[in-house]
């Protein structure tokens, strides 16, 4: 039987600065409220739609987000849907709560950044090589470089190119 995908890309600007704890195993988590926005037109009328997203950071990812996102800063996230449920203590009925686990996060400079002439973005993963794909999107495409070697004049010409 074929797998689901549960996948999540967002691009918006943060409405409040993050809330960091960490677990009683001291791992980071970060918690975030992103809000993304879209514009259409009723009738003659643009009307301007902002939606709200309850972000979760763990790790690695929810130090960056401690160290550089506060209120206003531009994010685009990738990550899945998870839902939350608990027992409300004062009604005793059973809530729900939808989250988006980050899984990538890349800080999109603006504001004081880009002022100071350091807009540039920066790309930061969960996943194993979070160490290694951290840092400028330069710092990608040198690795991507670096990982294929370099076979050398392999003797093929023009001529035998069929086109």
């Amino acid at each position: 039987m074929p797998k689901g995908v549960n996948k999540v890309t967002l691009l918006g600007h943060i409405g409040k600065d993050p809330e960091i704890r960490a677990t009683q195993g001291g791992t980071a988590v970060a918690n975030l409220s992103l809000a993304t926005s879209e514009r259409y037109k009723q009738g003659d009328e643009w009307v301007d739609h902002t939606e709200w997203h309850n972000l979760v950071a763990f790790q690695r990812t929810a130090e960056v987000v401690r160290d550089y996102v506060k209120k206003g800063s531009q994010i685009l996230i990738e990550g899945k849907l998870q839902t939350q449920s608990w027992d409300d203590k004062e009604s005793g009925q059973k809530r729900y709560k939808t989250v988006i686990m980050i899984s990538d996060l890349i800080l999109l400079g603006g504001g004081q950044e880009r002022e100071n002439g350091n807009g540039a973005s920066q790309t930061i993963s969960n996943s194993a090589n979070a160490g290694k794909g951290s840092g400028s999107s330069n710092s990608r495409k040198q690795g991507y470089s670096q990982r294929h070697e370099d076979y050398g004049d392999l003797g093929i010409t023009d001529a035998d190119v069929p086109f």
